[in-house]
């Protein structure tokens, strides 16, 4: 008989718990594996959580989800985006079946009930169930009580799933197009830009995807330091359900910028902040990359009128950062606001103005000394229009597209994609889908010059009836940051939402044992 090393298959297994059951294959009989090597393969399951999207009942909702088409072969899976209640709903049934004989009658008879109730919410089956690979599904929901939606993707559909969330708000003081990627489930998060100005309504969501009680901490971090709260702490999230919590509850100080830590003492959730503001309208702020010396914040629309810059130093130390444009042609220099000098634990914010003069950029901090680069978390708050005309939207600090990142809503007009290089010129690839309804494929490829973005209107597919999605793909070079805008314009205001574009994780990094695996028989 043969055998296989304990310490890789304890390194599958952790491997497996952390990126849902990724795949591991082992080298054959026919020859050892070079030293430190390693493969990529494809992940078998992928969770995604959407917030239930908001508190207006003007709101219209439309949900994509979409799996990129991959070589290879595998199960077919499944994708499906519905709302937790329905398998909490589910369970309950099938516990009633275990009841007695004697009252299985009339309990058949109230399930059918519930059931048709179900029907009509439509919340016993999947809000969104993808199908295959290559094309985007797509739902609408209308109202204020649409509800968080949970999904896991299994199979071919697992690498690189992902969905969006895009509501449409035309009135009100929380009118705007609302754009957000439904997120992995985490533990800890980071919100830069959020606020508890007067003007302001924002609300942390945290939805909790399992069977288990989540317990949540949120953490308020203002200019001068922490805003002290008891009622932040441990907050209680419902299995298979979602709170909403008004941050300006949780403190007496009003702070226009604020820094919003969510960690959980048990279990895990998605988080996402719901901005609203009287004057410029609402928006989804999604967490900022881990905290890192360098960051990168892509897509800042050419029309902007209006940038403020927030960060937040989570550590000991103070950060000292250099500011700096990437344009069409290359960086430039903010006049003014050349360097940004963060306290440790007190949240910063600097108002950049027009910054981008006509031109789409992104922004790149790093650390004034090389050699002290002070960990920090950063969020672009963005406003286009002018007086009772103006919509906001937010760009986090996100992670390069890696191997292959997907914004999945995208209509035939309004689409407006970014491409920054922050160091070496890189290429990428990129595709767009098939249509939800129609449409054949159509990808091209671009070059982006180091120290430069470029913004470009991304290929439509031929014939394109419905969605499509947008996969962007490293090909050469150095790493590319990117983010998708989606502009839909109501009654002259410039509506608009902005997603980045970090890697999806549709594939993990498995190390290969050094030596041969084959060993004695018995």
């Amino acid at each position: 008989m043969k055998s296989t090393s304990l310490s890789l298959i304890a390194g599958a297994v952790a491997l497996a718990a952390v990126t849902g059951f990724a795949a591991l294959t082992v080298p054959g009989d026919d020859g050892a594996t070079e030293a430190g090597a390693s493969s990529r393969l494809p992940v078998e399951r992928s969770s995604l959580l959407c917030p239930a999207p908001g508190l207006s009942d003007l709101a219209e909702t439309a949900y994509t989800s979409f799996t990129p088409p991959a070589n290879g072969e595998g199960e077919a899976g499944t994708a499906e985006l519905k709302s937790p209640a329905a398998d909490t709903k589910k369970d309950d049934k099938e516990k009633d079946k275990s009841k007695s004989d004697d009252k299985s009658k009339s309990k058949s008879e109230d399930k059918s009930k519930d059931k048709s109730k179900d029907k009509a919410a439509g919340s016993d089956k999947p809000v969104v169930a993808l199908k295959e690979p290559g094309k985007p599904v797509t739902a609408d929901v209308s109202g204020s009580d649409a509800p968080a939606l949970v999904g896991t993707a299994t199979g071919r559909l697992a690498p690189g799933w992902s969905a969006q969330q895009t509501t449409t708000v035309e009135a009100g003081d929380g009118r705007g197009v609302l754009g957000v990627s439904c997120t992995a489930p985490d533990t800890d998060f980071w919100f830069p830009a959020a606020s508890t100005a007067k003007t302001r309504e924002d609300y942390v969501n945290l939805t909790n995807p399992d069977d288990t009680v989540a317990v949540a901490d949120i953490e308020l971090y203002g200019p001068d330091g922490t805003l002290k709260s008891d009622v932040g702490e441990g907050i209680t999230v419902p299995a298979g359900s979602g709170v909403r919590v008004l941050i300006s509850t949780l403190t007496s100080k009003a702070a226009e910028d604020v820094t919003v830590h969510v960690t959980t003492r048990t279990g895990r959730v998605g988080a996402v902040v719901r901005t609203a503001d009287s004057k410029t309208g609402s928006d989804w702020l999604t967490a900022s990359a881990a905290p890192a010396g360098t960051l990168v914040l892509p897509g800042i629309p050419a029309d902007a009128t209006s940038v403020r810059l927030v960060a937040f130093a989570p550590g000991e130390d103070d950060a000292d950062l250099t500011v700096r444009l990437l344009g069409k042609t290359g960086p430039f220099a903010p006049v003014g606001n050349e360097d940004l000098h963060v306290k440790s634990r007190m949240t910063a914010g600097v108002d950049l103005k027009n910054l981008t003069r006509g031109e789409a950029g992104s922004l790149l901090l790093t650390p004034t000394q090389k050699d002290r680069a002070t960990p920090v978390v950063a969020a672009l708050r963005v406003v286009r229009g002018k007086g009772d005309k103006q919509e906001v939207g937010y760009i986090p600090a996100t992670g390069p597209v890696g191997a292959q990142a997907t914004a999945a809503d995208n209509r035939s007009k309004g689409s407006t994609l970014s491409l920054t290089a922050p160091g070496a010129a890189g290429t990428v690839k990129v595709t767009a889908s098939a249509g939800s309804k129609a449409g054949t494929p159509v990808s091209k490829t671009y070059k982006v010059a180091a120290g430069t973005t470029l913004a470009v209107t991304p290929p439509v597919p031929s014939g394109l009836k419905g969605t499509y999605a947008l996969t962007v793909q490293t090909q050469s070079g150095g790493p590319v940051h990117a983010a998708r805008t989606l502009a839909l314009p109501q009654d002259g205001i410039p509506m608009f939402t902005v997603q980045t574009l970090p890697d999806d994780g549709g594939t993990v990094e498995v190390p290969v044992a050094e030596q041969d695996l084959s060993v004695l028989d018995d």
